[in-house]
């Protein structure tokens, strides 16, 4: 077959084209369910359905959000979705439960943040442990403080307790979990409702923004070392139906994942249309993209061993029965395959 010079430079430049596309090669639609939480780490994928690069590659994608992972994992349990972009901890719990998914490749990590909201944020003073940061406050307010997150078995909810009992060796007199969805702890930190909370950005960016008072008290992989946050799993049997479908959705989460490293400027309206659906400021959401919060991770070869650690601890929450073999969870190849950028 002979190029033209136009599909030339479309393959030279590593772009998802109609080359790199077997199922539009052979006039073939791909549709793709799939299910997001509402996170900057999830950006992505986002950009790869603004910009276009899925449906050059054949792909028909449609998003749904979720509020966690976990009821995310539900929503691919039961069928109703292909893909997920979400954290990797509940495909952990789904897939020692017989949920037949891959992760494929990664978006983000080190995306969850500890912050504080006045009242606490007063007591974690320059050389005071955080341990007696709490202390503090529940002998001032004589309650413990509320610290919200998602729930059990998601990576906010394991990062936050492993950060509380592993690494500052908090009482557990001085703190309460209070679990809740992403958009809930949001707005309960903005309502004064909690003391703290974990929180990704946008949400970082969307509350510091409202209340400069709010404070960073620790940072992603402080909470948890080599904090592996956002993946994209995709179902087994999707997998094996659509390979082709696959290898062009990865192809294009590695350019996504190019640009918004190398210039998060550009790659900003098209996340604000998926994620803010302009709800959110297009400077927050560059402000989001530029924080100590976000880390652009695709290879999926680079969290397998904090996953690996994050499974061993939640059988030790006992949000997990026994440690699955998570080699077995990641499906690299479709990574190893795809087209650079440049």
């Amino acid at each position: 077959m002979t190029l033209s010079s136009f599909q030339r430079r479309a393959f030279l430049a590593g772009g998802v084209s109609m080359l790199a596309s077997p199922a539009l090669a052979q006039g073939a639609r791909v549709p793709v369910r799939v299910g997001n939480i509402p996170v900057i780490g999830a950006a992505p994928i986002f950009v790869v359905d603004h910009e276009g690069w899925a449906r050059q590659a054949g792909l028909d994608l449609t998003l749904t959000t979720f509020q966690s992972g976990p009821h995310a994992i539900q929503a691919l349990a039961s069928g109703t979705l292909d893909v997920y972009v979400a954290g990797i901890a509940p495909l952990g719990v789904a897939r020692s439960r017989g949920i037949d998914v891959k992760v494929v490749a990664a978006t983000a990590s080190g995306e969850n943040v500890f912050v504080a909201v006045p009242r606490l944020a007063t007591h974690f003073a320059p050389g005071v442990a955080p341990a007696e940061a709490f202390k503090r406050y529940r002998a001032v307010s004589g309650k413990p403080a509320r610290l919200a997150t998602q729930p059990a078995g998601s990576v906010p909810n394991t990062t936050l307790q492993y950060w509380l009992w592993e690494v500052i060796k908090a009482s557990r007199e001085d703190v309460e979990i209070v679990a809740m969805g992403i958009d809930a702890t949001q707005q309960a930190v903005l309502a004064d409702a909690v003391e703290g909370a974990t929180v990704r950005e946008p949400a970082l960016s969307i509350i510091q923004k409202a209340n400069p008072g709010i404070r960073l008290v620790e940072v992603g992989d402080k909470l948890f070392p080599g904090q592996p946050g956002t993946v994209v799993g995709v179902s087994g049997a999707f997998i094996a139906k659509h390979p082709a479908a696959v290898q062009s959705l990865v192809d294009g989460l590695v350019r996504a994942g190019d640009l918004l490293t190398r210039d998060p400027d550009k790659a900003a309206p098209a996340v604000a249309a998926n994620l803010a659906k302009g709800i959110v400021d297009l400077e927050i959401i560059k402000t989001a993209l530029k924080s100590p919060a976000t880390k652009f991770v695709i290879d999926p070869r680079e969290v397998i061993a904090p996953s690996k650690a994050m499974e061993a601890y939640q059988v030790k929450l006992g949000s997990l029965k026994e440690a699955a073999p998570l080699d077995d969870l990641f499906d690299v190849r479709f990574f190893e395959k795809a087209r650079r950028p440049g």
